[in-house]
């Protein structure tokens, strides 16, 4: 028998890249293509190493699963737990509705010498699959199945309704630029209690090539009032754009948020392009999304414009 394992290599790279684009449209999350051809490579890879040398112990089903779980993680990233298992759960079911329709039609496909009291068997003779399976196997797995189902495509139903309010978000200061998803938040009231200018909450991580390293370990930390009072003796090339905003915490204890002054923000929504001056961004030391949909809180305000 000859094997081709750079065909066999190929057809599952491709196949694999496509269960991927589905399950990142059946999530709606958004993916790098360098990510999703590191991932299709790796799985194409376990695939061949199956006509290889290699210790057995590779193939069982812990194995099998630690390359599953590596391929969600080069594709998509991990994020959180709760984002990492609805992943993995999209990922799977999209594989067994490949596979199943796969052997579906091949078994409605073959002949009849071909399928012998519901086995199906090679050229050589050798069986394929057994399909009879027990009533018991099957009551037990169907309510797991179920419940899994309808928990990766309720996760779908709600970044829907997410998605429906995003927007693209493009900061301008002088000769740098900011663009990152935001998320309209009606009830994001937060003003600069001086001028009334709203505030538009952004991740700070966006402004990692401009903000000195030391600031965005203080930013993290809630020291904000330590970079202010050391401005005197830190250059800082926007010094005059600079604004501490007061605002109250979850524990309902007052804290201050590191703002600054942009010329202008754009903000695109459902082919609609608004801009505006009057705006203060305010610089979160977290994460605003765990899965990382949004990197922005966008003020109701600014949608009024």
């Amino acid at each position: 028998m000859v094997v081709y394992a750079d065909l066999i290599f190929l057809l599952n790279f491709l196949m694999d890249a496509a269960m991927l684009m589905v399950t990142a449209k059946t999530r709606k999350i958004s993916f790098k293509w360098w990510r999703l051809v590191g991932s299709a490579f790796l799985g194409a890879m376990y695939v061949v190493m199956m006509f290889l040398p290699v210790p057995t112990f590779l193939f069982t089903f812990s194995v099998k699963c630690m390359f599953c779980m590596g391929m969600i993680m080069t594709a998509f990233g991990f994020g959180s737990l709760q984002n990492f298992l609805r992943n993995l759960g999209a990922f799977l079911l999209v594989n067994f509705a490949v596979a199943g329709g796969m052997f579906g039609i091949h078994y409605v496909l073959a002949s009849s010498s071909e399928v012998m009291k519901g086995i199906v068997f090679t050229q050589s003779g050798a069986p394929m699959f057994q399909v009879q399976v027990g009533i018991m196997f099957i009551a037990v797995l169907i309510l797991p199945l179920i419940w899994w189902f309808r928990t990766v495509f309720s996760s779908v139903k709600q970044r829907e309704d997410l998605t429906s309010f995003l927007a693209e978000v493009t900061i301008y200061v002088e000769d740098f630029t900011a663009s990152c998803k935001g998320l309209i938040d009606t009830g994001n009231h937060l003003y600069d209690p001086l001028t009334r200018t709203p505030v538009m909450i952004m991740e700070v991580s966006e402004w990692g090539d401009v903000l000195p390293g030391e600031w965005l370990q203080r930013i993290r930390s809630a020291d904000v009032d330590q970079i202010i009072s050391g401005l005197g003796t830190e250059e800082f090339i926007w010094q005059d754009r600079l604004r501490l905003v007061p605002y109250r915490g979850v524990n309902r204890n007052t804290q201050f948020m590191l703002a600054i002054k942009p010329d202008k923000v754009v903000i695109v929504y459902n082919n609609k392009q608004i801009e505006a001056s009057k705006v203060l961004i305010g610089l979160d030391g977290g994460k605003l999304c765990s899965d990382g949909s949004y990197q922005a809180i966008i003020h109701p305000t600014l949608m009024s414009i």
